[in-house]
């Protein structure tokens, strides 16, 4: 018996309505969008950050459906963060977060991501977590995404419970966003190495520039086929699906940082001015590779599973 990983007519709208949603809210030609507080709570009211939480319509699939949309804009925002928090918080906290009123800080170490903006701070530390309010003195962070961050002391801080369907919703979430937005980078590469000519050929004629581009589309799309899978046995099984949520988490990060490689080989120079057509997406893509939940909990979750220890 086999499983079909496509969305269904539900849930390709809400892709479909996110795709446009960008597309309006891009405020130059390659598509930037700023990140503000308005935009958090539209995306907020149109219930993309309801899914999952108390009260909220929608599964782990409706979030995958949006976030392979977000990610392809390169849509700012604390969405891994924000589900994350729906299924770890008390209820009402949890409903707060998923109505785009609260705006949640998931970091580590210290370093806490929308933290300039942020009304809740959680804080990871290993497979445990706890959540407080930032200390005064907040201090402001450069990241690569171009996203506002600040590192931060918290105070009165309380340890949360069971995280297992946390860190599996916020990688299933994370895997798609990664995805979505390495699939819209290999178009963008493809479309240039259709139209860009040396030696008067295309440049996608030459099987040095086809086939890394086809490599990038083929694991970028097994990346997404976890995590649909993963999203899938979310909503449906009894059992939490923490191994495959990371997994997809893993599989994408993988994909997505190769996929960066390859296009930036497409593009060349021009692929890392600022104004270009896809430095914009690649700093901010390894930004969400590297956000909390970190990939080393995903690996050490993995390999548990194996009966392996992550010291060995």
């Amino acid at each position: 018996m086999s499983l079909s990983l496509a969305f269904d007519d539900g849930q390709q709208a809400i892709h479909d309505a996110l795709v446009g949603f960008c597309a309006e809210k891009a405020d130059d030609a390659v598509g930037r969008i700023p990140w503000s507080r308005a935009l958090w709570q539209e995306l907020g009211e149109l219930g993309v950050l309801a899914p999952c939480a108390p009260g909220g319509e929608g599964g782990a699939l409706e979030i995958a459906a949006a976030m392979e949309a977000l990610g392809a804009a390169g849509c700012p925002g604390p969405f891994a963060a924000t589900y994350f928090a729906t299924q770890a918080l008390p209820e009402g906290e949890a409903m707060a977060v998923a109505d785009g009123k609260s705006i949640v800080a998931l970091g580590a170490n210290g370093l806490f991501p929308f933290g300039p903006d942020a009304d809740v701070f959680i804080e990871l530390d290993g497979s445990g977590a706890r959540v407080g309010r930032a200390a005064r003195g907040l201090e402001p962070v450069e990241c690569l995404g171009g996203e506002p961050a600040a590192r931060a002391t918290l105070e009165a801080a309380a340890a949360l419970g069971d995280l297992d369907r946390a860190h599996a919703l916020s990688d299933v979430a994370r895997a798609a966003q990664i995805a979505g937005c390495g699939h819209a980078l290999v178009a963008i590469a493809s479309e240039h190495a259709r139209t860009r000519k040396q030696f008067r050929k295309p440049i996608g004629d030459f099987q040095a520039v086809a086939h890394p581009l086809a490599d990038a589309h083929m694991a970028l799309s097994a990346a997404t086929g976890l995590a649909r899978a993963a999203a899938f046995a979310f909503d449906r099984d009894a059992a939490v699906p923490l191994r495959p949520a990371a997994k997809a988490r893993l599989s994408a990060s993988t994909a997505a940082l190769d996929t960066i490689h390859v296009v930036h080989q497409v593009f060349g120079a021009v692929g890392i001015t600022l104004e270009g057509p896809i430095y914009h997406l690649t700093r901010r893509l390894r930004q969400w590779v590297g956000d909390a939940p970190s990939m080393e909990h995903a690996r050490s979750v993995v390999i548990d599973g194996l009966g392996w220890s992550a010291d060995a």
